[in-house]
């Protein structure tokens, strides 16, 4: 498309780099999408569109393009500038090769251990936490048991290496117990029947977990689940049930967002023990676990947590560490629900038959081991012209025991726009920060054209005169409002 590759890409948005395909991106035009004949058509066109590199095999016809007079000199030039460029600007000319000393000195230090512990424990994400069963109490706590196919295995997500010093959950978990909590281990079930780590990723054929196994891992599963004190599930996804599907030999997309597996079983089989169970999520999409947020008290999820997971989620689970992430998306209650983004159209979401239109957690949720409490909202000036800014005030205090973290959101709705239909709510701003027991920390946004302008019928900026709804809470659907008047432009 060499309107967005030139026109809007290079002289609308000043891009002067250089433009790569993705992986057989190219050679899919002609055997894929069937506009092109063959590789060397399929080059041509995406060369003179504006492609400067391709991950493929259709560009080695390029230079017999150019000889041929279908592609100008000229163009090839300018491709090969842009590169050259690039190549300059990083020093490869003058240092062409790694520091193998400084690169065996950097992988594992001690500092990128502490980012990854640091990383893991902003993930987590407290979905549930009834009855304030977390952070497990270790004086009323004797045996543990961790049970589920994610609990010792390295989850890490595809396009990963091993780091070779990843921590599972279960040894995580063993290394903070101690000698005053035994920690039992069953697996409970399989996802699938690959081999376990990241290579499971590259193969192309998925097999089913074998039922057979499986019912003996679940009999296991619950005789450990009946001689502890407390249960940690730990289910989710490996990396063949969520990862990247690129061909029909490669296949990566499921059509429902249930627990994949028999791990619904399993999770119903450990919750009927009447044993306090936590369920601990590790994967790369949500799960639609209805069933879980009914009977589960606490739930945690850890998307893929990286290679100090279980260490982050036993800082976590014992309270040494307080989470305070939030939900970056909205989590559905089933794939029927989707699309369940929280930004949608005031017509959106009529509503079904039989359930709520609510997501299961919307967009913007994470709870704590404290509470926080959001008062005094106020704008600097209630009244603004189009190239004025105000600020917005909030004060958050951390009305509980701990200190914690809260991600403060601005979401800001347009009442009534006169050109093209806009969201319920968008997300304009966030803070992190963390709060000790009884303080109150004031946070401010600003707010001008930045905020407020949106793209109109003819893609450009606008922002109209009238009312707008500044929200500010602890997620997208737990909101103060005020609001502001945008003055006509004169």
């Amino acid at each position: 498309n060499s309107w967005l590759l030139k026109d809007v890409l290079r002289d609308e948005w000043g891009f002067d780099g250089f433009v790569i395909s993705d992986g057989w991106g190219v050679d899919d035009l002609y055997r894929l999408h069937f506009v092109a004949t063959d590789e060397a058509d399929a080059a041509r066109q995406c060369f003179s569109s504006g492609v400067d590199i391709e991950l493929g095999h259709c560009f080695r016809y390029l230079a017999d393009a150019v000889e041929t007079g279908r592609i100008p000199l000229a163009l090839l030039n300018r491709a090969v500038a842009r590169v050259l460029k690039v190549k300059f600007q990083l020093g490869l000319f003058e240092n062409p090769y790694v520091d193998v000393d400084e690169a065996i000195r950097i992988t594992n230090c001690a500092e990128h251990k502490a980012l990854a512990l640091e990383a893991a424990h902003k993930s987590i994400v407290l979905l549930k936490n009834e009855g304030g069963l977390l952070p497990l109490d270790r004086s009323k706590l004797r045996t543990l048991a961790i049970i589920g196919p994610n609990a010792a295995e390295i989850r890490l997500g595809g396009y990963s290496g091993d780091p070779g010093c990843a921590v599972s959950i279960l040894d995580g978990i063993r290394q903070q117990a101690g000698n005053d909590i035994e920690v039992l281990y069953a697996q409970g079930c399989g996802i699938t029947q690959a081999a376990s780590g990241p290579q499971m990723w590259w193969q192309d054929s998925v097999i089913p977990a074998d039922p057979a196994k499986d019912e003996l891992l679940l009999a296991k599963a619950l005789e450990t689940a009946r001689k502890a004190d407390a249960i940690l599930l730990v289910l989710g996804d490996n990396e063949q049930t969520c990862r990247e599907g690129w061909s029909e030999t490669h296949l990566g997309d499921r059509d429902s967002l249930d627990l994949p597996g028999p791990q619904e079983d399993l999770l119903r089989s450990v919750t009927q023990t009447g044993k306090p169970v936590v369920l601990l999520l590790l994967h790369g999409r949500p799960a639609t676990i209805n069933y879980a947020v009914i009977n589960i008290p606490a739930i945690l999820e850890g998307w893929y947590l990286g290679q100090a997971a279980g260490t982050a989620v036993a800082d976590v689970l014992f309270g040494k560490v307080n989470p305070g992430g939030k939900l970056p998306i909205s989590i559905p209650r089933s794939v029927g629900q989707i699309p369940v983004y929280y930004y949608h159209k005031p017509s959106a979401r009529r509503g079904y038959l039989f359930t709520s239109k609510q997501p299961l957690f919307p967009f913007g949720h994470g709870l704590s081991y404290t509470s926080f409490a959001y008062g005094n909202l106020k704008l600097s000036a209630d009244t603004i012209s189009p190239f004025e800014t105000t600020s917005l005030n909030v004060d958050v205090t951390n009305t509980g025991d701990l200190t914690g973290d809260e991600v403060v959101q601005l979401y800001i709705r347009d009442v009534l726009s006169s050109r093209v239909t806009r969201p319920v709510k968008l997300l304009k701003g966030f803070q992190r920060m963390t709060i000790q027991p009884g303080e109150t920390r004031t946070i401010t946004f600003p707010i001008g054209r930045k905020q407020l302008e949106f793209l109109d019928e003819n893609m450009l900026p606008v922002v109209e005169p009238g009312r707008f709804d500044l929200m500010v809470g602890g997620s997208s659907a737990q909101v103060h409002t005020i609001g502001l008047e945008e003055k006509p432009f004169e």
